[in-house]
């Protein structure tokens, strides 16, 4: 038996990345996944297929996380089609480079927009139904930025920081009501958006490292297990941290 047989499980930004191997991970620990990305459908036919694989079932349903009816709708979807909502995963994200001095305030917006109105978002839309069961775990992505700060991503360091604040205060609310959340915030994990950036960052970057290299997403996915099956059951608006020494607390 899987540590999640029979559960359902929502994750956001699932057709890439951290995203798509929580989703899997979860799936062959016996979930089912509402697979929520911004993409078609047609670029998520990899995670699609790797449920199916571990013989679990899968929806699609094209998200956009910063706006309230697109959410709204997901979970309205997700509810009707399995009934209930046990895990939810908010992990989507993006990443953008300027110095604050000339951010341009539409970037600002949109960073903080889907990295932090995101999981308010669909953690409201979802946690009401957790809460009318009395059980439920939200797990936020955050990132390790968001503890130590980084240069030209202050609006990236803004919204992570305040995943983890809102992971703690949500946590404080929900959490005598059967309802636990934890945040997860990896180091730097070798996904499509750490290859954006150049050979001089991952470099400096490597050298800062204590274990002198970059994560891989199946590093970070036994904590999003953990923090959503019966072993996490005393975790309450904890920050777990992949990160490789990046971050020592």
């Amino acid at each position: 038996m899987g540590k999640l047989d029979g559960k359902i499980a929502v994750v956001t930004g699932a057709a890439s990345g951290i995203g798509k191997a929580i989703a899997i991970a979860y799936a062959r620990e016996g979930a089912d996944i509402v697979v929520v990305d911004r993409v078609d459908k047609s670029d998520a036919t990899e995670v699609l297929e790797a449920i199916a694989a571990a013989g679990r079932e899968s929806i699609f349903v094209r998200t956009d996380v910063s706006d309230e009816a697109s959410v709204n709708a997901m979970a309205e979807q997700a509810v009707a089609r399995y009934g209930r909502v046990d895990i939810l995963v908010n992990n989507a994200g993006i990443f953008t480079e300027s110095l604050l001095e000339s951010m341009p305030v539409a970037d600002w917006d949109r960073v903080v927009g889907v990295n932090l109105r995101g999981p308010f978002l669909c953690s409201r839309a979802l946690v009401g139904q957790m809460l009318a069961w009395g059980d439920g775990r939200i797990i936020n992505i955050a990132s390790q930025l968001g503890q130590i700060g980084g240069t030209s991503v202050a609006h990236y360091v803004a919204s992570k920081a305040g995943v983890i604040g809102l992971t703690k205060a949500l946590a404080r609310e929900v959490a005598h009501r059967g309802v636990l959340v934890n945040a997860i915030a990896p180091g730097p994990i070798e996904t499509p958006l750490l290859d954006s950036e150049t050979e001089e960052w991952r470099s400096a970057k490597l050298a800062e490292l204590p274990i002198r290299r970059f994560g891989t997403v199946d590093e970070v996915t036994p904590t999003a297990v953990l923090l959503a099956s019966a072993d996490g059951s005393y975790y309450v608006g904890q920050t777990l941290g992949p990160n490789g020494g990046d971050v020592m607390l």
